[in-house]
């Protein structure tokens, strides 16, 4: 659920919201002093109460809370002891944005109390319900039928670009993102952090912090509520049905182009599944998926939207994204404060990804 959770190659049998083990000794917290702010500000919530961290997640933490009544999940800032980054862990926007798309055509969890105050338990929570349902980690979905497959992504075809299709001053959102050209922000942002948890220096981030603004494609730019890493893995689906109960990870959610963020999730179609987790070079046809064309045809059908420049730009823009997002987690690495056992694997990535975005931004015409 994590937003530096990236598509990289974990265990099959858990996810950000599957599989729980003993809280990391780096994120314990007063217990006592959490249950009674919970038994003032979530109506119902009752203890005692137990706690247990997902296995999953590279950035925020994020806790099973058990009590006699129900579970609820919380999810907090890393501790006081993390050396955070500029505007990384903003788990208050995560709370806003998904409190305001319920009820839209998006499906999230519903949002019960944000703590901003760290004096309670030393960082900022928030709690929300615990949503029963799958998670499917392996974008190859073994074990289903060739039909099974194509309802499942049709349906995050459906989820993104109803996400997409928002009405952002209906939402309450239109002051969720900054003004001006989205990709010289984030290609700014992406670059400064970076730079900021350099480990060891690499050659195709220095060419693409270079070679991505003199590359932006022209033309009028669509600003919708973007989500940042929209992919399968940050749903949770319906126990039986190919139905989004949830959309999950808000971390990385602005004002943007949807274009961009819709590329991101694409990129499953370009990535080696031995490498990174996605669907490169796999029978298609075979497992029922559609291949990228006629799921990007889709999306734009339901969406209205038109591709702007070369599609290659898109992925390798945000190839690059991910690359800095795992340098950040081999950073996290070197400064003692990463969040999962699986980290120093995703910091060793950021470098090859950094040189699959290069080679894609070599593709770019024009």
């Amino acid at each position: 659920m994590a937003s530096n959770d990236l598509p990289l190659p974990e265990p099959q049998d858990f996810s950000a919201f599957e599989g729980t083990r003993a809280v990391n000794a780096r994120q314990q917290f007063d217990l006592g002093a959490l249950s009674a702010w919970l038994e003032t500000h979530v109506d119902g919530f009752a203890g005692p109460v137990r706690i247990e961290q997902f296995a999953g997640g590279q950035s925020n933490p994020t806790f099973k809370l058990i009590t006699p009544a129900r579970s609820y999940v919380m999810r907090s800032k890393p501790g006081p002891a993390a050396k955070l980054l500029p505007s990384a862990h903003a788990i208050d926007r995560e709370y806003r944005v998904m409190q305001a798309l319920a009820g839209t055509d998006v499906p999230v969890a519903k949002m019960l109390a944000l703590c901003d105050d760290e004096s309670v338990i030393g960082c900022a929570f928030y709690v929300m319900e615990f949503m029963e349902g799958r998670v499917l980690w392996d974008q190859a979905l073994p074990g289903m039928t060739p039909a099974e497959r194509g309802a499942i992504y049709d349906e995050m075809n459906r989820v993104i670009a109803a996400l997409h299709c928002v009405d952002i001053v209906g939402t309450g959102l239109e002051t969720y993102g900054k003004p001006g050209n989205y990709f010289e922000r984030q290609i700014g942002r992406w670059s400064k952090q970076y730079i900021a948890s350099e480990t060891e220096s690499i050659e195709a981030m220095n060419k693409l912090i270079e070679w991505l603004p003199k590359h932006i494609p022209r033309g009028g730019e669509s600003v919708s509520v973007v989500h940042g890493d929209f992919r399968l893995d940050n749903l949770i689906f319906h126990p039986t049905e190919p139905r989004v109960l949830a959309v999950l990870d808000w971390e990385l959610s602005t004002l943007g182009d949807p274009l961009a963020d819709f590329a991101y999730h694409c990129m499953a179609w370009h990535v080696d599944p031995a490498q990174f987790r996605g669907i490169g070079g796999l029978d298609w046809a075979a497992l029922g998926i559609p291949d990228e064309q006629a799921y990007v045809a889709r999306y734009l059908e339901r969406t209205g939207l038109q591709i702007q420049g070369d599609w290659n730009f898109y992925l390798a823009y945000n190839m690059f994204r991910i690359a800095a997002i795992l340098q950040g987690i081999m950073k996290r690495v070197s400064d003692g404060t990463a969040a999962s056992a699986q980290a120093v694997d995703a910091g060793k990535r950021a470098k090859p990804m950094a040189e699959l975005a290069w080679s894609y931004a070599q593709k770019v015409t024009g």
